[in-house]
């Protein structure tokens, strides 16, 4: 006998929430924003909002499913099952959070702040739950992914960008080489290096993109092709800057060996979730063979 499906509800503390944790009380909150120039009724009010658009999205699952409410602190610790339904109420940052911890769940993205979110990612609204949980296991749009291997074999996938550069953003020290340019590798020292897919083509790496000029396409977020920087190289006798960015299809990936004391490798911002590169160890970056299926 197949199990009922489970709705994942996945949000995030607010701003709100945070304030009051660490201030005590409401009024202390409101005295520290005030000092600052803020108001809080304008905080507290977007809590309600996010507060109200939950329970709405919780009255919707139907009473045959099971229920599980996730914390985005939790994600890393939960245990996803194959019968799941995500259901993701909060920002588009929080679909790319819980998006590295899925293998092929349907996930739905509810806005919870429509016009201050870009909605991207959470393309619908709390009254469409319903609907949309009932066809949940329909159509869904497949998003490409990033993903980077060590050669000790750790892994990192992300949605939007993986970043590989050193702690605190100090000059990363490197070789890199790309599959199927003739074995060329460089020596490099830069800020780092942005490997992103188009749904990243919204954020981050698009910010990188256009001071580049825009001159490579965007792919787009179902595409298996992604673009990369090197961010601020530097020339010198030993390092070079002829390889700073270009696309990437799904058959190559990006090669960085490592010639610094430690480096990093993390994915969609979260610095606290990286992968610990030495001295010498070699990390490959390509499209990862798993997608998100965003429904709608």
């Amino acid at each position: 006998m197949s199990l009922a499906p489970r709705a994942v509800l996945v949000h995030r503390t607010t701003e709100y929430e945070e304030l009051v944790s660490r201030h005590g009380t409401h009024g202390q909150a409101a005295f520290f924003l005030s000092s600052r120039g803020r108001d809080i009724e304008e905080v507290a009010e977007r809590h309600h909002r996010a507060r109200r658009a939950l329970a709405e999205v919780t009255a919707a699952v139907p009473l045959n499913w099971r229920q599980a409410l996730l914390e985005r602190a939790d994600l890393d610790r939960f245990l996803f099952a194959p019968e799941d339904v995500v259901v993701v109420v909060g920002q588009d940052g929080l679909v790319a959070n819980a998006a590295k911890y899925l293998d092929g769940q349907p996930v739905i993205g509810i806005d919870t702040d429509p016009g201050r979110n870009p909605g991207v990612l959470v393309r619908h609204r709390p009254r469409d739950a319903a609907a949309l949980l009932a066809s949940a296991g329909g159509a869904a749009d497949e998003l490409t992914m990033v993903e980077a291997v060590t050669d000790d074999t750790q892994r990192l996938v992300a949605l939007n960008e993986i970043y590989l550069g050193a702690p605190g953003h100090q000059t990363a020290r490197y070789r890199l080489g790309l599959d199927g340019d003739r074995g060329v590798v460089e020596a490099q020292a830069s800020s780092g290096v942005l490997v992103g897919t188009g749904t990243g083509a919204t954020g981050w790496l698009r910010s990188v993109w256009q001071e580049r000029g825009g001159t490579l396409p965007l792919p787009a977020p179902t595409e298996d092709r992604l673009l990369w920087f090197v961010r601020e190289a530097w020339p010198s006798p030993a390092t070079g800057t002829s390889l700073v960015g270009g696309g990437l299809p799904a058959s190559a990936s990006l090669t960085l060996t490592v010639e610094s004391d430690r480096l990093i490798a993390f994915g969609d911002g979260i610095e606290s979730d990286a992968l610990q590169l030495t001295w010498g160890q070699t990390v490959r970056v390509g499209v990862c063979g798993r997608r998100l299926r965003l429904v709608g």
